[in-house]
């Protein structure tokens, strides 16, 4: 009897030890799901949480305000500045950004408060390339500023005047290009990429791609012309520029990256290798885009006579007098920052141009005001010089004197000492090219990180938040440029009330403070020299197979989706 209870009694305590490591299995178990639950909320709201006082739209978990994005295109940040004013936040999936679409915050973030918000944040597309985070552009801190001022020197006035003759060489050719071509109909943004990519090519590299120059003037990728070579860099230097994408059309990883950031390298690394996937396919471009870079970068290494008449010669020979330290330019930096300058001079570059032709070509009025600025100039071998696109042109006083003499006393302008070409030079061609830029903005967001804790527009935005200019949204504002979808070049006239009224920081399309494009000089020369060679030849028409208005893709720079098609008439 004694033993059947001891049996029992042993029973009972063994199902309440059961019970009691079911119930800590179970406790252990809640409090885990709930630790891992925990950890996936704070991480995915957890950048949200610093900066939710800031106003903006309610977000879709993990997507964010995308949905928007792919509702509105680039328009977006104007409908949504409209409803939550100069300050808001946009999802791009997890990662809040912080939009400031104000000239005055803009100076607040770009100038004033440089030292707070030094570096550019970067995106999900730029993540998933390497060979495009090690140029100047996403550069950070100490490094940037070093590579930032050896830089510099490329762009002084005498480098940019000794450049003057090989742009004029291969804008001539693609002129004659257009001259050979039994095409009535040409896309036009395709001519325009394949000139700006060879006089950057050129003054980049030292390497002639011969995509508009039919009589090489430099020296080809592998030292002799080899088209199939050639053509391929272009390719990839195309694809490796087209994928940077800044919505869920790029590749599965940046996709991950915009939704799940911290997933985006891991499974960059598995889809890479995966044959046919788009991230395999980038990373194939990119490879083979690095290993030729590395290759233009070894030879010109071994060249004791290479002077110092292009990019790469800059940068090799601070190196090698030590006026750099050498590891700020290691051969990696070297490579990624000369094909920055190919791929951000090459793609914004064509893009102004093509808008510039685009737009003029359906403004009869303005197209007859820049053709008489053209003709005016002299005769048609007369070739600006450097002086008349630089620094003449920079000169504000004499834009606004000419301006006058060509309204109001142009018969008598033998008598001035102002020579005849800086007039056409200078006036409405530089005012129809900055409202192409303005209408077409190729940089509409530009990115920033804040380093430390900073106030802006009464917001405390925490360390590492994202804060972006909506120079997109500043260049379609109506108190600043009434009727802003109206392509008007003089309201940039010196003379004109509506650009003494604006806000001087209300159209930055080069960006704003230390940060801004080194290279918008060397821009605005071939964008002026090639507009003085097309126009005195050729005027252009609107295709009737382009679509009307233009597509746009939002990359990292917006491009045309279907590029631009026109039609070409020799002017007699």
């Amino acid at each position: 009897m004694k033993s059947l209870e001891e049996e029992e009694n042993l029973q009972k305590i063994g199902g309440m030890e059961v019970l009691f490591a079911t119930s800590v299995w179970l406790i252990s178990t809640i409090f885990t799901g709930l630790a891992i639950l925990g950890g996936i909320l704070g991480y995915l709201y957890g950048p949200y949480w610093g900066v939710r006082r800031v106003p903006g739209p309610p977000t879709i978990p993990l997507l964010g305000h995308l949905p928007l994005l792919a509702k509105y295109g680039p328009d977006v940040f104007s409908v949504l500045a409209e409803q939550y004013g100069p300050i808001f936040r946009f999802h791009m999936g997890r990662q809040p950004l912080i939009i400031v679409a104000d000239a005055e915050l803009c100076r607040e973030v770009g100038i004033k408060k440089f030292k707070d918000i030094p570096n550019r944040s970067i995106p999900a597309p730029i993540s998933a390339s390497p060979l495009h985070q090690k140029g100047l552009f996403f550069t950070r801190d100490a490094r940037w500023s070093t590579m930032r001022n050896t830089i510099l020197s490329v762009y002084q006035p005498a480098h940019l005047a000794s450049l003057v003759p090989t742009m004029q060489s291969f804008i001539e050719s693609a002129t004659e290009k257009l001259h050979s071509s039994k095409e009535e109909e040409i896309t036009f943004s395709t001519l325009s990429l394949g000139l700006a990519t060879d006089v950057l090519g050129q003054a980049a590299f030292g390497v002639n791609f011969g995509l508009s120059n039919t009589h090489s003037i430099g020296t080809s990728i592998k030292g002799e012309d080899n088209d199939d070579e050639v053509s391929d860099f272009i390719n990839q230097h195309i694809y490796s520029t087209t994928q940077l994408k800044m919505d869920l059309s790029g590749s599965l990883s940046i996709i991950l990256g915009l939704l799940v950031p911290i997933l985006q390298e891991p499974f960059r690394q598995i889809f890479k290798r995966i044959p046919g996937t788009m991230d395999w396919k980038v990373e194939r471009t990119n490879r083979k885009l690095s290993g030729r870079l590395d290759d233009i970068v070894a030879k010109r290494m071994k060249d004791r006579e290479r002077g110092s008449k292009d990019f790469l010669s800059v940068i090799m020979n601070a190196m090698e007098s030590e006026a750099v330290s050498k590891n700020v330019f290691t051969p990696d930096y070297i490579s990624a920052v000369t094909y920055e300058h190919l791929l951000a001079g090459s793609a914004t570059t064509a893009f102004t141009l093509s808008s510039i032709v685009y737009l003029v070509a359906g403004h009869p009025e303005v197209e007859k005001k820049l053709l008489a600025e053209i003709d005016g100039f002299g005769p048609p071998d007369q070739m600006p010089t450097a002086h008349d696109l630089q620094h003449k042109a920079t000169n504000q006083m004499l834009l606004f004197i000419c301006s006058c003499l060509l309204v109001n006393q142009l018969s008598s302008f033998g008598k001035t000492n102002l020579p005849m070409d800086f007039v056409y030079l200078s006036v409405f061609q530089m005012q129809a090219i900055k409202e192409a830029m303005r209408f077409y903005m190729v940089s509409p967001l530009v990115a920033r990180e804040t380093s430390r804790d900073v106030e802006i527009g009464g917001y405390l935005l925490p360390k590492g938040t994202w804060v972006w200019l909506a120079l997109g949204v500043l260049a379609k504002d109506p108190q600043n440029f009434p009727e802003p979808d109206k392509f008007r070049p003089e309201r940039f006239d010196p003379n004109c009330q509506e650009l003494k009224q604006r806000h001087p920081y209300a159209f930055i399309p080069f960006g704003i403070g230390p940060r801004s494009c080194i290279g918008q000089k060397f821009s605005l020369q071939e964008l002026k020299l090639s507009l003085i060679h097309l126009y005195r030849k050729y005027v252009f028409r609107h295709s009737p197979d382009m679509e009307k208005p233009l597509e746009l893709e939002y990359g990292i720079v917006l491009n045309f989706k279907n590029g631009v098609k026109l039609r070409v008439i020799k002017r007699t």
